[in-house]
């Protein structure tokens, strides 16, 4: 059996709220196979961000395990979870999140330059060809308020891979785009799962990103269900 790149053992997570706490996740177990494209699905409210968060090494589980490419999350120090972030895992976030007073390629190269990725003096040339397997190659050179809202998110998602992760995390990438663009990006993650081997988990409450993955895991009250998923979207 293949090893899983993802695994979570009975994690739960509360927060602190004004009438005691609030229990965001209760109880979560899975597996995600390395090559998958798999959609955390479910209402506001249901614990996807804090999933997310706790796959990205972000926060931590009151209780339980979370293993992701081969590290015990649960178990590192901040400072090595921080060291693990940058090149264990790509993030992508609904709203781009891109350095306004960096240009498209000088974005991508910001995680290589943080994380001293390989040569500096090759940085650009890397930067230059993820833009371009992204489709946004002639907006190198250009801000992020040039950029239409479909091409900044694929030079998010250039950025999200420009450590070379073995898994990339997008918190709703298709919640502030039009459908042309949102349809656009989810083909290109399921070419990066398809060609690349890369591991995509996304959170959405989209019913038409959710079909475009290869299986979903539904959460209601920050359990996991196995109602249809139909039955918990009302996007």
């Amino acid at each position: 059996m293949t090893t899983p790149v993802i695994r979570l053992h009975s994690v739960s997570k509360s927060y602190p709220g004004a009438g005691g706490q609030f229990r965001a996740l209760s109880d979560v177990s899975f597996e995600i196979a390395r090559g998958e494209f798999v959609a955390i699905v479910g209402q506001s409210g249901s614990g996807k961000s804090t999933l997310l968060n706790l796959l990205a090494g972000i926060d931590r589980p009151d209780s339980g395990e979370v293993i992701v490419a081969g590290q015990a999350l649960h178990s590192l120090s901040e400072r090595a979870l921080s060291a693990w972030r940058g090149r264990g895992i790509g993030i992508v976030f609904q709203f781009f999140q891109l350095l306004p007073t960096l240009t498209a390629a000088e974005n991508v190269m910001l995680p290589m330059d943080l994380c001293r990725h390989g040569p500096a003096a090759e940085r650009r040339g890397r930067a230059l060809r993820l833009l371009e397997r992204l489709g946004v190659a002639d907006q190198a050179d250009k801000f992020p308020t040039a950029l239409s809202g479909g091409q900044q998110q694929r030079v998010a998602v250039a950025r999200a891979l420009a450590n070379d992760p073995p898994i990339l995390l997008a918190d709703e990438p298709t919640g502030n785009l039009d459908s042309r663009n949102a349809e656009a990006l989810l083909q290109v993650l399921a070419e990066l799962v398809r060609d690349e081997g890369l591991t995509v988990v996304m959170v959405t409450h989209e019913r038409h990103a959710m079909q475009r993955a290869m299986r979903s895991i539904q959460l209601v009250d920050g359990r996991v269900v196995t109602a249809p998923a139909e039955a918990l979207l009302h996007a």
